[in-house]
C-alpha cells in the first residue's frame, strides 16, 4: 500500500508543481517507488533490471536538478514555464529523454523490461512515463524543435529496427514504445494537443497488450501461438490490439499517426514525416510477426512449451474495457 500510494503521490506531485525543486521530488519519490516492485521476484534478473533502472534515473535526475539550477542562476526564476536559458532547456530535455527512453538514450528499457513480470512492466510502461510528459507538456513553447524532431525520428527508427529480430515479448513491447515515444515527442513543439492524444491512445493499447499477455501467460512469441486453443476469442482481440498497435487504419491506433503526418506536413515537414512514416512499417512488421503467431498457426502444433490443457475463467473489466478502447476509439 505504502509503495504504490508513493507511485501516484509521485506522479501527482509533479502534475501539480510549478517549482523545479518539487518537480524534482515527484519524480524522485516515483523512481524510489516504483524499485521495490521491480526486486519483489528475487531473482538475479529482477536485481539487475533495477540496478539498471535506479543508476539511469539517478543520472536523469541530476542532469534535470543541473539543468533548473542553471536556469535559477541566470534568470532568478525556479518557476517550470520560465525556462528563458536556452542551454538549460536543452539539457533539460536530454534528462527527460533518458527517463523515458527516448533514442539515442533508450539503451536501459529493453534490458530493464525483459528483466521484470509483466505487471510491473505495465507500470513501468505507462504510469512512469506519465510525469516525466507533465514536464514536457509543460516545458514545449521554450524546447528547441530540431532537438525533438531529431529525437523524434531516431526513437522511431530504433524502435523499428531493434524490435525485428526479438523473440522476447517484453522486448518488443520495450522497442515498440521506444517508437510510439517518438511519434509523440517529434509533435510536441508543433501540436501539444496531438502528444496528449497519442499518449491517452499509447497507454490504453499497451495496457491492454500487457493485460493480454498476462492473462495468455505468455512472455516469448512461441508460447502465444498455443493462444487459440486456449481463448480463441482472447487470440482475436489480441490480433485486433497488436494490429492497432501498429497503426493499420480502421482501429484506434491509427488515429494519431494519421494526425501526426497530417501535422508535420503542415509546418513542411515532409523529410520527417517521410522517414517517419516509412520506419511505422519496420514496426508493423515485428507486430504481424506477433499477429501470425497469435491467430494464424494452427494449434497444437510441435512447439517447445508446456501446455495447459485446463484454464482458469477469470473476468478482468479493465482488460475488456482498454480492449475496446484499443480497437473501436477510431
Amino acid at each position: 500500500t505504502i509503495i504504490i500510494s508513493s507511485l501516484g503521490l509521485g506522479t501527482i506531485l509533479t502534475f501539480i508543481s510549478s517549482h523545479w525543486l518539487l518537480v524534482w521530488m515527484g519524480l524522485e519519490i516515483n523512481t524510489l517507488a516504483i524499485l521495490p516492485l521491480m526486486i519483489h521476484q528475487h531473482h538475479p534478473r529482477a536485481v539487475k533490471a533495477s540496478t539498471k533502472y535506479f543508476i539511469t534515473q539517478a543520472t536523469a535526475s541530476a542532469l534535470l536538478l543541473f539543468a533548473s539550477a542553471t536556469n535559477a542562476w541566470t534568470s532568478g526564476e525556479w518557476s517550470l514555464i520560465e525556462m528563458i536559458n536556452p542551454g538549460s532547456a536543452t539539457l533539460a530535455t536530454i534528462a527527460l529523454a533518458l527517463k523515458i527512453g527516448l533514442a539515442p538514450l533508450h539503451f536501459w528499457l529493453p534490458e530493464v523490461l525483459q528483466g521484470l513480470n509483466l505487471t510491473t512492466g505495465l507500470i513501468l510502461s505507462t504510469w512512469q512515463k506519465l510525469a516525466p510528459f507533465a514536464v514536457l507538456l509543460q516545458l514545449y513553447p521554450s524546447l528547441n524543435p530540431n532537438l525533438l524532431i531529431f529525437l523524434g525520428m531516431l526513437s522511431t527508427m530504433v524502435g523499428g529496427w531493434g524490435g525485428l529480430n526479438q523473440t522476447q515479448l517484453r522486448k518488443i513491447l520495450a522497442y515498440s514504445s521506444i517508437a510510439h515515444l517518438g511519434w509523440m515527442v517529434s509533435i510536441l513543439p508543433y501540436s501539444y494537443n496531438l502528444t496528449q492524444l497519442n499518449l491517452i491512445l499509447y497507454i490504453i493499447m499497451t495496457s491492454t497488450t500487457f493485460l493480454l499477455f498476462k492473462t495468455l501467460n505468455s512472455t516469448k512469441i512461441n508460447s502465444i501461438s498455443s493462444s487459440s486453443s486456449k481463448s480463441p476469442l482472447l487470440s482475436i482481440i489480441a490480433l485486433m490490439t497488436l494490429l492497432s498497435l501498429g497503426g493499420l487504419p480502421p482501429l484506434s491506433g491509427f488515429m494519431p499517426k494519421w494526425l501526426i503526418l497530417q501535422e508535420l506536413t503542415k509546418q513542411n515537414l515532409i523529410i520527417p514525416a517521410t522517414v517517419m512514416a516509412m520506419t511505422a512499417l519496420l514496426s508493423l512488421f515485428f507486430y504481424l510477426r506477433l499477429c501470425y503467431a497469435t491467430t494464424l498457426t494452427m494449434s497444437p502444433a510441435p512447439i517447445n512449451m508446456l501446455t495447459s490443457w485446463r484454464t482458469k475463467l477469470s473476468h478482468n473489466l479493465i482488460l475488456t474495457t482498454t480492449a475496446s478502447l484499443s480497437i473501436f476509439l477510431l
